[in-house]
């Protein structure tokens, strides 16, 4: 999947009376994502959605879509499942904007309700997550780069030379906030081996890092 949502995703704008997706607004990148940039930070839009602005929740969609698909891409190899998860994710954003409690930035909300929702779709029946997926062309948010500075600055180091299964393990519970229990979902291992893992990734890292 080179493109974002590949053609075929829809950017959908919900009734007003029934909070269900009724029709699609674009179904390739040009109508939203090409848009010109809204002024408005997160939180105004946030705020404007919570009024019922379809224009706001275009412009939250179009600035937050290329690094949730980046991050969503990183966790789980299905494309599908990827597609899925981002538009469950704007629907509930669409729904839930007045549940933000403004106390962190707009993109870590986001953030949080994809990354359950990837949860969710695992345990429906979905493979666990598999090899990472590369989205070619995809610009980043700054939220994202201040992810990877965590990942790949001074601390990526340490992180990078963790063996893959701890460092997926530390990126689930440290980086994307999961349970014991999701992180065990999302990655298809028991909830002990987590604990397990992290208790052994905590001690290379303090030993790497002193």
């Amino acid at each position: 999947m080179g493109c974002l949502l590949m053609a075929g995703f829809s950017l959908y704008l919900l009734d007003d009376a029934a909070s269900l997706p009724i029709r699609a607004v674009g179904t390739d990148r040009s109508p939203v994502l090409t848009r010109a940039p809204d002024p408005r930070e997160d939180a105004e839009l946030l705020a404007a959605i919570i009024d019922g602005d379809r224009e706001a929740f275009a412009e939250l969609y179009r600035r937050h879509l290329p690094w949730l698909l980046v991050r969503l891409g990183r966790r789980c190899s299905s494309p599908e499942l990827v597609d899925e998860v981002v538009q469950d994710t704007f629907v509930a954003v669409w729904r839930s904007a007045r549940r933000w409690d403004r106390r962190g930035e707009v993109a870590a909300w986001i953030w949080g309700i994809s990354i359950r929702r990837l949860v969710d779709a695992l345990r429906r029946g979905w493979p666990p997550a598999g090899e990472l997926t590369e989205f070619a062309g995809v610009e980043t948010s700054a939220e994202e780069h201040v992810l990877l500075g965590v990942q790949y600055g001074d601390v990526g180091a340490a992180l990078a030379s963790l063996s893959p299964e701890l460092r997926a393990v530390v990126q689930a519970t440290v980086l994307d906030g999961l349970t014991t229990r999701e992180a065990a979902q999302l990655l298809g291992i028991p909830p002990g081996t987590v604990k397990t893992r992290m208790m052994r990734a905590r001690a290379t890292l303090r030993e790497r890092l002193a």
